[in-house]
């Protein structure tokens, strides 16, 4: 079984729960192998403490994304320079998001957002780095975000069928969405670069008060050959460092050999 790394994602501790050298301090000392969708300030401190960085933003705006073709230009624009970034801190993924529907069928969507992102694939093949697309809910956190169920994601993957071009699978925003977890991730693993990880509802702790029972998810994952890394994008709902800790120790013991 390859090995799965490990990452948590930044604006869910900092600064809302702890000072950024706390946050730091307390994943490094937890044995997490990054952090992710940090401010680009704060990336040589990241490195400082040992820690890399798995993924940031590619572009700007979940609402204003790749499925409208007049945001092409500044998309594209964007992405290139993110992909220069990626390579300067070894960045394996950078996130994309479609956009809202606003009227926009899902078919139409599709064709777009893969025309789009048949465009930028050569620029991340030639950087080394993997563009993958946000699934999200659009039921409760992201009203009218178009790339909210599985399906429509793989669509679009497939569409663009290059290596440099997968889906950010959020466990979280499909347990609302779609359900069925394991099975979705059997079955879609091909199409899938990069995971996040909370509790629901609530997206807190992943704890024995939320209905998601993630060490099987993480198994199920891992029998994949899946070897990237496993984001954690949870808001703690009580001590922070003690959060940090417990995510990457349920993940660890889940997935030990």
């Amino acid at each position: 079984m390859k090995t799965i790394k490990q990452s948590i994602c930044w604006w869910c501790f900092v600064p809302g729960k702890m000072s950024a050298d706390e946050f730091l301090g307390a994943v490094a000392e937890a044995g997490y192998d990054a952090v992710e969708l940090a401010p680009k300030e704060y990336w040589p401190m990241i490195k400082d403490h040992g820690l890399a960085i798995a993924t940031t933003g590619a572009h700007a705006s979940i609402a204003d994304g790749l499925n409208r073709r007049e945001n092409f230009d500044r998309i594209a624009g964007e992405v290139r320079a993110s992909l220069d970034d990626a390579v300067n801190w070894r960045i394996p993924c950078l996130i994309c998001f479609s956009g809202n529907r606003a009227g926009l069928d899902d078919t139409t969507g599709a064709e777009v957002t893969a025309e789009a992102l048949r465009k930028l694939a050569p620029d991340a093949e030639q950087a080394g780095v993997t563009l993958v697309v946000e699934l999200l809910n659009s039921k409760r956190d992201h009203p009218d975000y178009q790339c909210d169920t599985t399906p429509w994601g793989a669509r679009v993957v497939d569409a663009v069928s290059s290596p440099r071009v997968k889906l950010l699978y959020d466990v979280y925003h499909m347990q609302i969405m779609e359900g069925d977890i394991i099975a979705t991730i059997q079955a879609n693993h091909a199409s899938i670069g990069h995971y996040h990880t909370a509790g629901n509802p609530g997206r807190n702790d992943l704890d024995a008060e939320q209905e998601l029972y993630y060490p099987p998810i993480f198994r199920a994952i891992a029998a994949t050959g899946y070897d990237g890394y496993i984001g954690h994008e949870f808001i703690p709902k009580a001590d922070p460092a003690e959060a940090i800790r417990a995510a990457h120790e349920l993940c660890r013991k889940s997935i030990a050999p």
